[in-house]
Order: structure tokens, then C-alpha cells, then sequence
């Protein structure tokens, strides 16, 4: 949410501007968060794991439309929108050639990141398993 919104702002002129992505985004953020305060209000683990996996059923089936049915139906500053002109495949009218060179390298480096943070737990579970099997590290 924070990157939309340094994005939003050198694109549309504010931070937040009311967009039903915008808007879809944000409510997927507090169902998840909710999540996590349900899992926390519980002591029971046998009941915390049924009834996270229950609510995390409920939230998956509320993300799609939030974020991919109601963004189409209604006017939005994003592309795919009903006024909007490009379309959700990034062609050449969603972005002009200054937000290119900030949207690729992005795309590169958040990339880059998860290959990272990947091989980073990788490396931690092997290195704990070596240390459960009492094998020198």
C-alpha cells in the first residue's frame, strides 16, 4: 500500500484518491490482518488452526471480488476500469516512459528480494536440521 501510494501521488496528484482498487486493497489488508487478531485471541491450538483455516477459506473467496470484479464495474483511475483507457496487461497507453523507468526496475528488484528472502529460509531450515541431527555446522 505504501509504494501505490508514492505511486498514486506522482500519477494522479494524491496519495489516496478514492479508487476502487485503492479502496479493494485496503479491505484485503484488514481481512488479513483480522486473521492474525483471530489466531492471537485464542489459546487452543487444535481450535485456532480450524478456525484460522475456516477464516482463511472466507478470506480468499472475499479477495476476488474486492480486488478483480468490483474494480471493473466501476469507474476507476486504474487500467481495466470502465473509464479507463489501457487495459490490466501494461500496454503502451498505461504507462509513459518515466513511469517505465521506475515500474521495470521495481518489478526486477521486488524480485530479487523474494528470490533472496527464499533462499535465506532455505538455508535456515537446512541449518536447523543439521542442528537437530546434532551435525556440525
Amino acid at each position: 500500500m505504501s509504494t501505490g501510494a508514492i505511486w498514486a501521488n506522482y500519477q494522479w496528484g494524491s496519495p489516496w484518491s478514492g479508487d476502487p482498487k485503492q479502496n479493494g486493497a485496503a479491505i484485503a489488508i484488514l481481512i488479513y490482518l483480522a486473521y492474525f487478531v483471530l489466531r492471537g485471541s485464542m489459546q487452543d491450538d487444535e481450535k485456532k488452526m480450524r478456525i484460522g483455516a475456516v477464516y482463511n477459506i472466507f478470506a480468499f473467496f472475499m479477495l476476488f471480488p474486492t480486488l478483480w470484479v468490483l474494480p471493473r464495474l466501476t469507474e476507476s483511475l486504474h487500467p481495466g476500469g470502465e473509464g479507463s483507457e489501457g487495459n490490466p496487461g501494461l500496454n503502451g497507453k498505461d504507462m509513459d516512459m518515466n513511469m517505465r523507468t521506475v515500474f521495470y526496475p521495481a518489478v526486477i528488484g521486488w524480485t530479487l528480494l523474494g528470490v533472496w528472502i527464499s533462499t535465506l529460509k532455505v538455508r535456515y531450515q537446512v541449518l536447523n536440521e543439521k542442528q537437530l541431527n546434532n551435525e556440525s555446522i
